[in-house]
């Protein structure tokens, strides 16, 4: 059995990329420990979500908490930066952001814990932290420092599949349920994920689609039941989030691996 270390950048990520691979491993008898960049404190909430005198911070650290427990993690840990917001704004450069953080500094936290727990495996984010957000480029930064810091053996950039989500895209508006203008120009108009040639590892998580939506749900502050995830009928959340997608160095090229902790 082997320790997998999962790295993100606000709480809900954790369920939305990698709650598949996640909990699979804890089911096969691995080790699975969470690291979270920041505690999602500039997250959008209704008015009169939060009690009076909590904090957002403290709300989504507690989801995170529950998501955790639902995806069988065994260690939550936080780094303790704050959020750093979308890209362009102000609060990027505001104080103790993990956008403003010294990669070298962060990176020894993270690798701190990966030696810690003598982790095999690591995920972080692509080099484009799948949509752009600071924060999220910031992990695959600090995630790859870390765990050549560490020594980790296998590391692996979680992403999405750029190509499978216009093929999904193309095939609802075949059926009519969306509008064949709302999809990016396949010559480069999608700015998420990465092209299909570039992804090494795909992980069937089907089977784990109950509890990564339950994961999910656990994070209300920011999923909401009438959201796009929670929302969506059972087929359409199998096709989107059914397989994860990953790219690790020096494999490939096309997909080569189903299984991050394949003979561990």
């Amino acid at each position: 059995m082997a320790t997998l270390v999962t790295f993100h950048a606000h709480p809900d990520d954790e369920c939305i990329l990698t709650g598949g691979v996640m909990r699979k491993a804890a089911d096969e008898g691995h080790r699975v420990v969470l690291v979270v960049a920041t505690r999602g404190e500039l997250g959008e909430v209704p008015e009169g979500f939060l009690a009076e005198g909590e904090q957002l911070s403290e709300r989504r650290v507690r989801e995170t908490q529950a998501a955790a427990e639902a995806l069988g993690v065994a260690r939550v840990e936080f780094l303790g930066y704050r959020d750093s917001g979308m890209m362009g704004e102000a609060t990027n450069d505001g104080p103790g952001t993990f956008w403003t953080a010294p990669v070298e500094e962060a990176a020894a936290r993270l690798a701190d814990i990966l030696r810690e727990e003598s982790a095999e495996v690591c995920t972080v984010y692509d080099d484009y932290g799948n949509y752009g957000h600071p924060d999220h480029i910031q992990v695959h930064r600090v995630g790859m420092r870390a765990t050549e810091l560490a020594g980790t053996a296998r590391v692996y950039q979680a992403t999405t599949n750029r190509d499978q989500m216009r093929r999904g895209m193309l095939a609802a508006a075949e059926a009519g349920l969306i509008p064949r203008e709302e999809i990016p120009d396949a010559e480069g108009g999608q700015t998420v994920g990465k092209p299909e040639a570039e992804i090494t590892a795909a992980v069937d998580v089907s089977a784990y689609l109950p509890v990564k939506r339950a994961a999910m749900r656990a994070h209300a502050s920011q999923i909401a039941e009438e959201s796009f995830f929670l929302a969506m009928p059972e087929e359409g959340f199998r096709q989107a989030f059914g397989t994860e997608w990953f790219i690790r160095a020096g494999q490939g090229p096309g997909i080569t691996e189903r299984d991050l902790m394949a003979g561990l």
